[in-house]
């Protein structure tokens, strides 16, 4: 008699959690990820508050960046929204410096009431082509402190590397001088901080590469729009 209840308890355990996984599936299957527009600007206090109280808890450090400044990721095909309906799901920009040979995809967050559904991943992954097809031969880096968006850049091909490796450019790092940890970064003379430094470089992921050589003829075949 026992085993008969042992049985049926299981039953009614797998059907809760085929019910749930379902649940889930038809709550992403709702959440549309895009290339946000100049349309999406009416979410940007909900996307700034979202990302500071996701800081605020995790009691890490995030580069502060303005209303004006995500507005105008928006209006250049530079940011991805997700959305369900009406309602904010989640967010990333990209950004590039050192006259576009490096490339960050940044601020990517996920609003509580959808976490755990697989959105980061999907956020990142259209962050990820974006920068890619817009800047092809550019090294798309990340500075993180977060382990799950190690764990999504490292399936990309991200790899691991010092902060003399990323761009030098000014303008960037400027950027984290609204970071909490900022004085870490000061104290090291910007060799390493809080964050973990991540690079994908896109000649690492080429079967083989092509000599010196045969790249500046190309050049000088293709002339100023080529892009090799």
């Amino acid at each position: 008699m026992q085993n008969i209840h042992l049985i049926i308890y299981k039953e009614r355990i797998l059907k809760q959690k085929h019910f749930k996984i379902e649940e889930k599936k038809m709550e992403e299957a709702e959440v549309k990820v895009m290339v946000a527009d100049e349309s999406h600007i009416k979410y940007i206090d909900t996307i700034l508050t979202t990302i500071a109280e996701a800081a605020k808890k995790r009691g890490s450090g995030i580069a502060k960046r303005s209303p004006e400044y995500v507005a105008t990721k928006m209006r250049e095909a530079k940011a991805v929204i997700a959305l369900q309906g009406e309602k904010f799901a989640g967010f990333s920009y990209i950004e590039t410096w050192g006259n576009k040979h490096y490339v960050t995809t940044s601020g990517l967050i996920v609003h509580p009431d959808f976490r755990g559904l697989g959105l980061a991943k999907r956020i990142k992954n259209l962050t990820f082509t974006l920068a890619r097809q817009r800047w092809p031969h550019a090294k798309i880096f990340s500075l993180t402190s977060g382990s799950a968006v190690m764990k999504m850049n490292t399936q990309l091909g991200y790899l691991p590397v010092t902060f003399a490796d990323l761009t030098d450019d000014e303008s960037f790092w400027r950027g984290c001088e609204g970071c909490i940890n900022v004085d870490v970064l000061h104290r090291t003379n910007r060799k390493y901080c809080i964050c973990t430094a991540m690079l994908f470089d896109p000649e690492e992921h080429l079967p083989i590469k092509l000599p010196q050589e045969v790249i500046e003829r190309i050049r000088k075949i293709d002339g100023p729009s080529a892009e090799i």
